[in-house]
């Protein structure tokens, strides 16, 4: 019997990890500056009203918005009135209720901001405060502009 021992190399095999926190920034910096924030498109025209007595709210992300004004058809062409919720205009006012009823299961503090069109007709913004009644989405605000030399509370 004769005894051979296998010779085994004594080089390490190991990934060279010194340039992974440089590719990590490079790669944060890059999805930093080329990721864009989502705008909702309006498909209405809004022009606000002026107010002389407003009052900020502080968390925005706790709004949901709801447009109502003519459609846009074209360059400086307004259709019928219409209501838009996020990017998608309301085909009857039956989803309105069904919409904002889930948006306040997810977050029950929701505020429903009303952005009307100043030349919008009071009675389709009535219609759409007792879908939001129906909803149980009750705390309301209105967008307005800040009318010149308007006080502003915070």
């Amino acid at each position: 019997m004769s005894h051979f021992k296998k010779k085994q190399a004594s080089t390490k095999q190991e990934v060279p990890t010194t340039a992974m926190p440089d590719i990590i920034f490079i790669l944060l910096i890059f999805f930093m500056v080329v990721t864009v924030l989502r705008e909702v498109e309006l498909l209405v025209r809004v022009n606000l009203t002026d107010a002389e007595n407003i009052e900020k709210i502080e968390q925005k992300r706790l709004v949901s918005y709801i447009y109502i004004g003519p459609e846009v058809l074209g360059p400086n062409r307004f259709g019928d009135t219409r209501i838009q919720i996020d990017d998608a205009l309301v085909g009857n006012l039956a989803e309105i209720r069904r919409l904002m009823y889930d948006k306040l299961l997810e977050e029950p503090r929701m505020i429903v901001s009303l952005r009307v069109d100043e030349e919008s007709e009071m009675g389709i913004v009535s219609d759409v405060k007792q879908e939001l009644r129906q909803a149980q989405a009750l705390r309301i605000n209105y967008s307005t502009r800040r009318a010149a030399g308007a006080d502003v509370q915070f």
